[in-house]
């Protein structure tokens, strides 16, 4: 089964109306669906994953090889333990943004100019699905954009995590990555198109991501959910390691600026209880910066509590 699809490239034209009432449905029951013919070109995609595979094998493998999951597990084996590892992802990561140019990858050929490409059109994109989502909450255009800039001098954070799940020979002991809710907003993922791996909570149930060719993989963060007063809520995912097949994940994050301050909108608040909003809002008011340093701390811990503690800050 896996999780909707929805046909992007109709948002344009007669069936525009049914495929925003789609996409308010998904994002309601789901909180996460694949965008197709989402006007980012496969020439583009392709070249993404060839410098993505490249990059980890000439810059990251070896590295993977000796690093601390691996030790780990190696040490559990060894043990003949039947112990599980906790506390580390069977992940290699790295992170790109406009803030950390000069530490992007430098010895794979194409690497800086694809992936600056990619981000300029996966951003654009970003955009669109945000003002759908300000459309089907009946906000403003362009409100949750400029929320998340968080006033004049300010600008959204735009992260990409690259990150490859290489095989591994004892799944059942470690967790490709813990289940978590993104802390941010928008999430738009371009997955591995063979390798499975990546699973949401769905009523109960953790239900496959299917890999579905140069699709985008849209997820909403708790920030998304803050905004439209819990009518959109983020949802646990995980990934889970496999024995064969190595995965390649390329996630990227529209984030509110770290001074950005995030509150349920106030036009979805009961206007006949003006006075009493208090009792309408779901969530606290706070700055970003003060929610991710909770976060930081509590990232594979249930979420309320977190806006609990940001509250309270």
């Amino acid at each position: 089964m896996g999780i909707p699809v929805v046909d992007f490239s109709k948002v344009d034209g007669k069936e525009r109306a049914n495929t925003l009432a789609l996409i308010d449905r998904y994002c309601q029951e789901w909180g996460f669906f694949q965008l197709i013919n989402h006007g980012i070109s496969e020439e583009l995609l392709d070249r993404v994953k060839k410098v993505a595979t490249e990059c980890y094998k000439l810059e990251r493998e070896a590295g993977f090889k000796n690093s601390k999951p691996v030790q780990l597990l190696n040490e559990l084996v060894e043990k003949n333990s039947d112990a599980k590892i906790e506390n580390v992802d069977w992940e290699d990561v790295f992170l790109l943004s406009d803030e950390n140019d000069e530490e992007w990858p430098s010895k794979t050929i194409g690497f800086k100019e694809t992936m600056k490409e990619y981000r300029a059109e996966l951003k654009k994109l970003g955009h669109k699905v945000m003002e759908i989502m300000d459309e089907n909450l009946g906000l403003p255009k362009g409100y949750i954009k400029n929320a998340f800039d968080g006033g004049v001098d300010n600008t959204a954070f735009f992260g990409t995590k690259v990150s490859h799940y290489p095989p591994c020979p004892h799944p059942e002991k470690v967790n490709a990555l813990r289940a978590h809710t993104d802390a941010g907003g928008v999430v738009l993922l371009f997955q591995d198109d063979e390798v499975k791996g990546l699973q949401m909570l769905k009523d109960g149930v953790w239900t496959d991501v299917q890999p579905l060719k140069n699709a985008i993989v849209i997820n909403t963060g708790d920030q998304i959910e803050v905004l439209s007063n819990g009518k959109y809520k983020s949802i646990l995912h995980r990934v889970v390691a496999q024995t064969d097949g190595q995965r390649r994940s390329i996630a990227s994050f529209y984030n509110p600026s770290l001074k950005a301050t995030i509150q349920p909108a106030p036009q979805l608040l009961d206007a006949e209880v003006e006075n009493k909003v208090r009792d309408v809002a779901k969530y606290p008011k706070f700055v970003f910066g003060d929610y991710m340093s909770v976060y930081i701390e509590q990232k594979f811990q249930p979420k309320d509590p977190r806006f609990q503690a940001v509250a309270a800050i």
